[in-house]
């Protein structure tokens, strides 16, 4: 069963009455004038609503296929977002976040390739619906295992109270941070492998190069059971490409979710490794230079793209229209459907598909630039791209191909790992609270500062 609220539920849930939801809410919402706090309360919406019966976080809504543990990563903090921001009480969320702790610390865990969802302390990236056991053939995903215990330990970090409940959370939480072998995932160059495979071993590839593995790394070193060598962090910085596109300098990466799912939890802002210790900046200010340029890229058009203007912008990982080629603009252009877009003087990935996620992600970056994107989308394309939980993921107005198409792609999916940024970014920066949060937790500052960071509120 689904937990899927009414709009009168949703509304006793919103305000801090009621039990958690039953049921949903309609797929007819009616338009209301954009604001910040509405596209938080509706995403908010999507974590509470949309869960299994192991209360781990669909990986998508309306279609239904998998669990995302990197979505429940983004749940667990969002749940905390929820109480500060009155939407659900201290007490529902900690009982929402017990639940799911419990069911992840009891799957099982195993080698086989089957009736397991983890293995050495990791989780399957995808969880089937059912049982929340591995989907398919997915990995055993490193990534996305981190991105999980981020959310497990803002819970434990916020949980500090002396009730049965808020203990149990801690014990949980710090229990399943714990039993992770991250040095198992190191290969021999010092790099994290991506995943396994029960089938075949390690995935050849590792983690290299700027991208979203920073708070990976972070967790990874500051383990007090498994932890990978600090030195680690120096050989992830050793592979970076420092180059300048679009008028800006910065360490390159083209989908502008790499710049910002770090961030989520940690705030770079005045604290400095070795590298950006010699280039005398940050990797706030770094994730700044990379969304204005994804921002000029977007201006410039090069390819002739419909909608893309100032304030429509934002190249990331999303939904996309199809996997085809089609003639656009004198050119066959390749189409995809879920694709890491993006744009930066490594690579361009482009096919006139944008992802609200892009602009709400870099709320912190760039406030006034995002918002006014945000509030652009909202105006000019509900209800094709605003629904109950807030902005669906990705719209491509190009696409006009094929019946239902005449007026461009519109995505009919929510997709967690983009609903997490729009909600946790829009909160950072307005008050900054899973940033303070996480300054009080001691595996962020221990994994940070053996990484070498140093200053500002370290």
């Amino acid at each position: 069963m689904y937990f899927r609220a009414t709009i009168l539920l949703s509304w006793l849930v919103m305000t801090g009455c009621g039990d958690a939801p039953q049921d949903g809410p309609s797929s007819q919402v009616a338009a209301v004038p954009f604001s910040l706090d509405e596209v938080q309360r509706r995403t908010f919406l999507y974590f509470w609503d949309q869960v299994d019966t192991n209360f781990q976080v669909l990986d998508r809504y309306p279609t239904l296929n998998f669990s995302s543990i990197a979505a429940t990563g983004f749940g667990l903090s969002s749940y905390l977002v929820g109480v500060e921001k009155g939407y659900i009480t201290r007490q529902q969320a900690a009982e929402r976040v017990l639940k799911t702790l419990r069911v992840l610390a009891a799957l099982p865990q195993g080698p086989g390739p089957a009736g397991v969802s983890g293995y050495r302390g990791f989780f399957y990236h995808f969880l089937t619906l059912d049982k929340a056991l591995r989907f398919k053939d997915v990995e055993l995903s490193s990534i996305d295992t981190g991105l999980l215990m981020a959310g497990i330990l803002s819970a434990m970090t916020y949980f500090d109270g002396e009730t049965p409940d808020e203990q149990e959370i801690r014990s949980l939480a710090n229990g399943l941070y714990r039993r992770v072998e991250w040095d198992w995932m190191l290969n021999d160059s010092m790099r994290l492998s991506m995943g396994w495979h029960p089938e075949h071993g390690f995935i050849e590839n590792d983690w290299h190069g700027y991208n979203e593995a920073m708070i990976l790394l972070v967790l990874a070193i500051a383990s007090p059971t498994h932890p990978i060598p600090a030195a680690c962090w120096d050989k992830w910085c050793a592979t970076y490409h420092w180059a300048t596109f679009k008028g800006e300098e910065n360490v390159q990466f083209d989908p502008l979710f790499g710049h910002q799912y770090s961030h989520l939890w940690i705030d770079f802002r005045g604290i400095q490794d070795g590298y950006m210790r010699q280039k005398g900046m940050d990797y706030f200010e770094n994730s700044r230079r990379a969304t204005r340029s994804n921002r000029v890229y977007c201006i410039e058009n090069p390819m002739g793209w419909k909608a893309y203007s100032q304030n429509c912008w934002g190249l990331t990982a999303c939904d996309g229209p199809a996997n085809e080629k089609r003639p656009y603009n004198g050119r066959e252009v390749q189409f995809s459907t879920y694709s890491a877009r993006g744009a930066c003087s490594i690579q361009i990935v482009d096919d006139g598909t944008i992802a609200p996620t892009a602009a709400g992600g870099s709320m912190p970056f760039e406030p006034e630039l995002s918002m006014a994107a945000l509030q652009f989308m909202w105006e000019n394309y509900y209800p094709h791209l605003v629904g109950e939980y807030g902005f669906k993921d990705a719209f491509n107005p190009s696409y006009t191909f094929g019946p239902g198409n005449e007026n461009g792609w519109f995505d009919p999916d929510y997709i967690g790992i983009d609903q997490g940024p729009i909600l946790l970014q829009i909160e950072n920066h307005r008050t900054g609270f899973l940033w303070e949060l996480m300054k009080k937790n001691p595996y962020i500052r221990q994994g940070l500062q053996k990484a070498g960071f140093t200053g500002g509120w370290l």
